[in-house]
């Protein structure tokens, strides 16, 4: 007798399709897997002036898989070198084709300390915490979070891309198999590769198709005192890139000037390899910067208040519109900051500047006891200059906070043109055309009408970037 099976089980798996390595694609992509406080964002350079300020929890590097790109050991299965150090390390290797997106993300994260992973994915580091990398591989092709949550970023063509390579995919198994079926056994018959570029590159070879550019990500982290390279690829594990002179083992101080030359190295390789322009980009999880920007200006918001305090209780007669006569001092609060103090402590998403709001950090309340201590220290000439100074302050943190703000709408009206379906729409507005008989001139052959398109039209683009559709 056969038990049913719950419908929320996933026990195949959909195909992953894939994403753009873009920052603002990989931070929805953070946020779609419940991970806080942490974001994603693009480097230029590797330079300490560059990496320094940023402290990042870990390195992702997108970059053209061609011939001469990758290295034999990445691909090799027989390469079955154990490395003691590497067994504390997370790692999985990839299954699934076009995964290697949140393969490289996962890879990276679940190595990471003092980070808010959520729920979900402390549930998925827990039950997969004594697994081998290739059944760590198997548990995230079969999570429907991870693949919903990569899938959700994508375009609708390259789902449909996906799910059309997977339909491809079967039929040519089914082929195969009854082909073999059919035929006497040969002799020798050369096994088939396990690599899915490999299967899709020989596939299109047979069918004449152009060949596709194949991007793949790997990741960078820290953890255990060293610096680890992790390719899901990569048959042998996590790699070795250096030891992190520190003397805690957990630290992230230090570990870019040891990943700094093997980066430098991926991308040299990658520029030696014929291409006409820059086929990898670099992306890096770091903290959010709205919520580091966020914290200053809510601390800069009860700086205020206890400053404020302070001189209502050393001038009851009033502070702010009044001439302030000290036996020492005569001072007066600047009236364009007294004019402006109001709106720079509002925000967008925070109107009511003189509401306290929400706060992020773990230190902030001892923070702002610290403040309010020194300020209850302070003396009575001193308290104007420092109020003054705080809203100063204040503006300046109201900017950092309205730039990220912006930042994330932009990266949302993105996520919407991107994700939006416009092939039902294209196909009728074509079609109304056809009905109301306005292609037939477009459809005709007309020889000078070809020309005059051929003149009329915009020369040729330049070639865009490497990060469009990414593997």
């Amino acid at each position: 007798m056969s038990l049913p099976l719950d419908p929320s089980l996933d026990l195949v798996g959909e195909p992953f399709a894939v994403i753009e390595s873009d920052p603002g694609v990989f931070t929805t992509l953070l946020r779609k897997l419940g991970v806080e406080g942490l974001a994603v964002v693009e480097l230029y350079s590797v330079e300490p002036y560059e990496t320094d300020h940023l402290n990042p929890y870990g390195l992702i590097f997108c970059y053209l898989c061609s011939d001469g790109v990758d290295t034999a050991k990445d691909l090799d299965p027989s390469e079955d070198f154990d490395d003691p150090d590497a067994r504390s390390i997370w790692f999985a290797n990839q299954l699934s084709d076009d995964a290697c997106a949140s393969q490289a993300i996962l890879n990276v994260l679940l190595n990471c300390k003092n980070i808010r992973l959520g729920a979900p994915l402390k549930e998925f580091a827990a039950d997969t915490e004594g697994m081998s990398p290739i059944m760590r591989g198997l548990a995230i092709s079969n999570l429907p979070l991870i693949r919903e949550a990569q899938n959700s970023l994508a375009r609708p063509s390259d789902v449909r891309g996906a799910w059309h390579a997977l339909a491809s995919s079967a039929l040519e198994s089914a082929k195969s198999k009854a082909k073999a079926a059919a035929s006497p056994p040969a002799k020798k018959r050369r096994t088939a590769s396990s690599s899915s570029r490999s299967r899709r590159k020989s596939a299109a070879s047979a069918r004449g198709e152009e060949k596709l550019d194949a991007y793949h990500y790997i990741g960078y982290v820290p953890a255990h005192g060293r610096v680890w390279e992790l390719n899901g690829l990569r048959a042998a594990g996590p790699l070795d890139v250096g030891e992190i002179d520190s003397d805690t083992p957990d630290s992230r101080a230090g570990w870019m000037d040891i990943v700094r030359p093997a980066l430098q190295r991926r991308m040299q390789t990658v520029m030696q390899s014929g291409a006409e322009h820059i086929q990898y980009n670099l992306l890096a999880i770091v903290d959010d910067p709205y919520l580091k920007a966020s914290d200053e200006l809510e601390l800069l918001k009860r700086e205020r208040a206890a400053i404020e305090r302070r001189l209502v209780q050393s001038f009851p007669g009033g502070w702010s519109d009044m001439l302030m006569t000290l036996p020492w001092v005569s001072m007066q609060v600047d009236p364009e900051l007294l004019a402006s103090a109001a709106e720079a402590f509002a925000t967008t998403l925070r109107p009511h500047g003189e509401a306290p709001g929400k706060v992020f950090s773990p230190d902030f309340g001892a923070r702002k006891m610290e403040k309010e201590l020194a300020i209850l220290d302070m003396p009575e000439r001193k308290l104007v200059p420092a109020w003054e100074a705080c809203v100063r302050a204040a503006l300046s943190a109201k900017i950092a906070v309205e730039e990220e703000i912006e930042k994330s709408r932009q990266a949302q009206a993105d996520h919407i043109r991107r994700t939006f379906d416009y092939e039902p729409f294209i196909r009728e507005f074509v079609t109304s055309l056809n009905h109301q008989g306005l292609l037939d001139g477009v459809l005709e052959d007309k020889p000078e009408a070809r020309a005059e398109a051929a003149q009329s039209a915009p020369g040729p683009s330049s070639k865009p970037r490497a990060k469009t559709k990414r593997k």
